[in-house]
């Protein structure tokens, strides 16, 4: 029996003295990435539109750059590395093309105003057209892609589809009236973003959700 009561006394004394459990792992990863990558998708693109429609001049194209590179190429980028991490993979993509769209849109911009890329003035256009055919290919395939999400969606992407078509045909014919109608349509978009980020700060907030429409494909 003494050896027994030895053992118990023992077995008390490391419970004691043993450190504590360490508190339970935290849960999976939550939130909204488009409470980052809506806003700040719409900050480069109230820019780049007031660029379009001639807020600024001519020769100061490059107004938008601090914005579109330090706050909406970044964000995307956040934004889409967040929904990668909860598994969000088409929202990860959306936000990851976009990304480099904006990051793109800045490169294209600063090289050609500072002749990183040794492109002739003869070849800008050429090379703006260049980038704008090849954007435009590819969002429109994500627009279809969408067509399974709520129509404010497909709504956005429709209307990024023809402001890039309207500034691909000013920029290439050289008609300023196409850009500028290009500039009227991202303002439009904008609208649209404001909506969307709306739905997200409601949910967020413990409001409710905004009606978003219907899918226009449902299978």
């Amino acid at each position: 029996m003494e050896d027994i009561d030895l053992a118990l006394d023992t077995a008390s004394h490391a419970r004691r003295e043993a450190p504590p459990d360490p508190p339970p792992a935290s849960g999976p990863l939550a939130g909204d990435p488009t409470a980052i990558g809506v806003p700040t998708f719409v900050v480069g693109s109230i820019a780049l539109g007031l660029v379009l429609v001639g807020f600024v001049p001519p020769t100061a194209v490059g107004a938008s750059i601090a914005i579109i590179l330090a706050a909406t190429g970044v964000g995307q980028g956040v934004a889409a590395l967040w929904a990668a991490a909860l598994g969000q993979t088409a929202v990860a993509g959306v936000f990851g093309v976009f990304a480099g769209f904006w990051l793109s849109y800045a490169a294209l911009v600063l090289g050609l105003t500072h002749g990183w890329y040794g492109i002739t003035p003869d070849a800008a256009v050429s090379t703006q057209g260049l980038f704008l055919i090849s954007w435009l290919v590819t969002i429109v395939v994500l627009t279809l892609s969408t067509l399974r999400l709520p129509a404010a969606f497909t709504l956005l992407f429709a209307l990024i589809d023809l402001a890039l078509a309207l500034v691909m045909l000013g920029t290439l014919s050289g008609a300023a009236g196409l850009v500028k109608a290009g500039g009227f349509v991202v303002f439009a978009f904008v609208l649209v973003g404001l909506y969307l980020f709306f739905n997200t700060a409601s949910l967020a907030t413990g409001g409710k959700g905004l009606p978003l429409g219907n899918p226009l494909q449902r299978s």
